[in-house]
C-alpha cells in the first residue's frame, strides 16, 4: 500500500464500517513502516487490505478489511494467510489482533484460523450513542503451525 493508493483505500474503509480508520491513520501506519498489503483482483481492482505492526517475534493486525461487495468469498482468508506467512518469514511466533465484540462474523472466520480468545479490552471501539463496544483480544501461534491455506483465488488475483 502507498500513499497514491489510499483513495481506492478509503473508499472500502467508509463503506465497510461505521467507524472507519481515517486518512491519517493510514498515512501515519505507512509513515511508521507499518506492513500494508492490498489484494486485487485480476483487473487490478481492489478487494481488501490489511495493516500490521510488528513487535518482537510478535505482530498485530491492526486493520483487515474486504470490500464489502466481495466478502465471502475467501479474500479475508487469503489476506489472513499472506500476513501469516510475512510473519512467520520475519521471525514472528505470534500474531495479535482486536474483533468487536459484536462482530461474530470475523469472530468465527478467526476462530475457523486457529485464533484462540485471550482477553478482553473494555470500551475498546467507539459504536453508537456515545456508547463505546469491548474488543475481544485473540492470539495464534505460528512458529509451529503449518502455513494457513488459503482458497482457490480466482485467476489473477494478486496480493503485495
Amino acid at each position: 500500500m502507498t500513499i497514491a493508493q489510499l483513495d481506492a483505500v478509503m473508499a472500502i474503509e467508509v463503506s465497510a464500517y461505521p467507524f472507519p480508520w481515517s486518512r491519517g491513520n493510514f498515512i501515519d501506519s505507512l509513515a511508521a513502516g507499518h506492513p500494508a498489503w492490498l489484494l486485487k483482483d485480476r483487473t487490478g481492482g481492489l478487494l481488501g487490505y490489511f495493516v500490521a505492526m510488528g513487535g518482537v517475534e510478535e505482530v498485530h493486525l491492526l486493520n483487515i478489511t474486504v470490500a464489502p461487495a466481495a466478502q465471502r468469498q475467501g479474500h479475508a482468508r487469503a489476506l489472513m494467510a499472506a500476513l501469516v506467512e510475512q510473519a512467520r518469514a520475519g521471525g514472528a511466533r505470534q500474531l495479535w489482533l482486536e474483533v468487536r465484540l459484536g462482530n461474530a462474523v470475523a469472530r468465527a472466520v478467526y476462530e475457523r484460523l486457529g485464533f484462540a480468545q485471550v482477553g478482553v479490552r473494555k470500551n475498546y471501539y467507539p459504536a453508537a450513542s456515545s456508547r463505546r463496544e469491548d474488543a475481544i483480544v485473540m492470539s495464534l501461534l505460528i512458529a509451529a503451525r503449518k502455513p494457513l491455506e488459503a482458497p482457490d483465488a480466482e485467476a489473477g488475483d494478486a496480493l503485495g
